[in-house]
């Protein structure tokens, strides 16, 4: 596998996660968006938080300043653009700057506020409770979905316990204190950062899926989630082929789809290859592992949420014959494997 495989993976999921967003945004409307952004990332909270604490060597640090290098070097290993800006033991300032990671582009644009909030009130408002200090909480001084220059604030400890709904502010108007903190990001080698970027991304959609389900009900959500994913693909196909330097076989369609699908398969982390079709002129990719459900108790529209991507790449790759990509087997239904038929 090579590393520009992990690469376009993570540049893939990164455009899903944008899309589905938006998504949210225009097809479920921003109330119900909102509810499910502040789950997602309260779900992540909840698992990577602490054990990311650990992982980065920051748990013996101050509360605040541990928070605030924390969300800037889990960031910036993940491709995001952002600044740890200190102040003192007790003020901690983490500044996300434009061009904005998760709202990739022009999407920026069609982000509500209400959805920006939510993130922090998912995250942000609770680094204080698992770490067992209720005078930490969070001061949002500005939103980029607002017009501000990055989403800026700081992680504030104070005198006395914060209640639920003062474990984050909006303090529009407040600056940092002075220019960003020298701090490194941690030394690993290019292979190992690819495939961080990769999970980085992966885990986004991942935990946005879960929430979609819960909050908007299987149906709703596997039918956006899907739409996006063929939206995405599409749009996004010619990419993914740079990326691989992928092009395809004059008059091999079919067989040229089905080696772009496992080479992107095998760089999620899964096992796939090419089968022989049994019968008439047809392509058979089998794939048996799914690392994308792995630990989420999706229902099927999971799957076919996230079988969008790939009907989305299909449905460009070639316009005449077209490509339909139908599946005969399924993982999560509990088939040994996943049976895609290229015809």
């Amino acid at each position: 596998m090579h590393q520009s495989d992990l690469e376009v993976v993570a540049d893939l999921y990164h455009r899903y996660l944008t899309g589905l967003l938006l998504a949210l945004a225009s097809r479920a409307g921003t109330a119900r968006g909102a509810e499910v952004l502040f789950r997602a990332f309260r779900r992540q909270q909840l698992e990577k938080f602490l054990p990311g604490l650990e992982k980065l060597g920051l748990r013996h640090l101050p509360p605040a300043v541990a928070c605030a290098q924390y969300h800037y070097l889990s960031n910036a290993l993940g491709g995001a653009k952002v600044e740890w800006i200190p102040e003192t033991d007790r003020k901690s300032w983490v500044r996300y700057l434009p061009p904005r990671w998760i709202f990739d582009g022009t999407a920026v644009c069609g982000i509500p506020t209400e959805m920006s909030r939510a993130m922090m009130w998912g995250w942000h408002a609770n680094n204080g409770v698992l770490l067992g200090n209720l005078r930490l909480g969070f001061v949002c001084t500005a939103l980029t979905t607002d017009g501000g220059p990055g989403a800026v604030g700081y992680y504030l400890e104070a005198d006395h316990d914060l209640p639920p709904d003062q474990r984050l502010r909006f303090a529009p108007g407040e600056r940092p204190p002075g220019p960003a903190g020298n701090l490194p990001t941690v030394s690993w080698d290019e292979s190992r950062l690819a495939k961080v970027k990769r999970n980085y991304s992966m885990e986004y959609v991942r935990s946005l899926f879960t929430a979609m389900m819960e909050i908007l009900g299987p149906a709703e959500a596997g039918h956006i989630g899907r739409i996006a994913g063929r939206q995405i693909g599409m749009q996004f196909h010619d990419s993914v082929c740079r990326g691989l330097a992928h092009a395809a076989a004059p008059g091999e369609p079919l067989r040229s789809f089905a080696e772009l699908f496992v080479r992107l398969a095998v760089a999620q982390g899964d096992h796939c290859e090419i089968g022989a079709g049994t019968s008439g002129p047809a392509v058979h990719v089998r794939q048996t592992s799914w690392r994308f459900g792995n630990g989420l108790d999706l229902p099927p529209e999971g799957f076919e949420a996230w079988n969008g991507l790939w009907e989305g790449l299909a449905a460009v790759h070639s316009q005449w014959p077209p490509i339909r990509l139908t599946v005969i087997r399924r993982l999560d239904l509990g088939d040994d494997e996943f049976e895609w038929r290229l015809h």
